[in-house]
């Protein structure tokens, strides 16, 4: 039998074959080049990004006549950016090379690229550190004020921050922050903050402060307390509005305890004022009608979120209240309360206490 022939390659299937080879290179190619791409555009955005939360404030000088090359360099020496390249292109990408000032700068590497611009073009001075102390019981609005007579920060972009729902979704400061507002979650304390900051810079920083000084310490008990960490610093907001002197701080975390346990209204004069947004030295009857949730001469229950910044002693009040079979409390002209068990000890209380008033104003007179 004779050995079959060869059959010959059809030309058409080779030359399919050459170009599927083509198309395949032709893709790992693509998907190469779009890998490098995509690695290249990572590192480049990196370098338009702040060094990082935990980087220190340095003091860096800035010669005349350096120019923005100079610049970026020294700042790059110094830790406050990542790239002398990148700070060069976006200082020339917003037209800013002729506007840098010379002198020294406080700045940091937690600052953005737009902050150190803003604060290189305002000149020195506007990069000093300055120190502000926001009292215990102050509201977002108190501290948006203060921080602006400090000249921080402007006193309308902080509140609107503040009371912007999921403005600080993201951040990490170890607990979960409520969506609506951040008041209460702001501790008060004495700060450093440079002239000008952001205002979701010193809210994050406030936040934090809150974080480590109560919520990590405090993690075990807040646990136990038998309520969610919002109500405690509701409850202690409500405590820190309502107490003068520190005895009376656990006595009436035990009475607000009792209502709420009782069904009882709070019928708290603070909540009230919060509702009304101004502060009066004397809460009328007319007042007590505002329709409002923080109104808890109306609704029953905690208001929906605090009414201020507790300090750390409202806050272990709120924690460990005093326990008592006390429903009424009354201030006296010295600030101390006095408390009551029943509303016919309570409103003969309150009579002693402006009969006596009224005594003092006479005798005064």
């Amino acid at each position: 039998m004779e050995p079959e022939e060869p059959k010959p390659v059809r030309k058409n299937s080779l030359r399919m074959r050459a170009e599927e080879r083509r198309k395949l290179m032709r893709i790992r190619l693509l998907v190469a080049v779009t890998a490098v791409l995509i690695i290249v555009a990572a590192g480049i955005r990196s370098a338009f990004q702040p060094v990082g939360e935990g980087s220190p404030v340095v003091k860096v000088a800035v010669e005349r006549g350096k120019g923005v090359g100079g610049i970026g360099e020294a700042l790059e020496k110094s830790g406050v950016i990542r790239s002398a390249a990148a700070f060069q292109v976006y200082v020339r990408w917003h037209g800013a090379g002729a506007r840098l000032r010379a002198g020294r700068y406080s700045l940091s590497g937690r600052m953005s690229l737009a902050r150190i611009l803003q604060l290189l073009e305002a000149g020195p001075g506007h990069g000093d550190r300055l120190r502000i102390t926001i009292p215990e019981g102050y509201t977002l609005t108190q501290i948006a004020e203060a921080l602006e007579e400090t000249g921080i920060c402007d006193a309308t972009a902080f509140r609107e921050f503040t009371s912007q729902p999921g403005a600080w979704t993201g951040w990490d400061v170890g607990f979960t922050l409520p969506t609506g507002t951040l008041e209460g979650y702001l501790y008060p304390d004495t700060y450093e903050f440079l002239a000008h900051t952001a205002p979701e810079e010193i809210a994050k920083e406030m936040a934090l402060n809150f974080s480590h000084r109560f919520v990590r310490p405090k993690e075990q008990e807040i646990a136990a307390a038998g309520h969610s960490l919002h109500e405690i610093v509701t409850l202690a907001s409500l405590i820190e509005r309502e107490a003068r002197i520190p005895a009376d701080r656990p006595r009436i975390a035990g009475v607000l305890e009792n209502r709420l346990k009782k069904g009882m209204k709070l019928e708290i004069d603070a909540t009230v004022l919060y509702a009304l947004g101004h502060h009066k030295d004397r809460v009328l009857y007319k007042d007590l009608e505002i329709d409002s949730p923080y109104n808890t001469y109306r609704n029953l229950g905690l208001p929906p979120g605090p009414i201020a910044s507790p300090g750390m002693a409202s806050l272990e009040a709120a924690l460990h209240p005093e326990t008592n079979d006390y429903i009424y409390y009354v201030a006296q002209p010295n600030g101390a309360h006095v408390f009551s068990r029943t509303r016919a000890e309570h409103e003969a209380a309150v009579r002693k206490i402006r009969a006596a008033h009224k005594q003092q104003k006479g005798g005064a007179s």
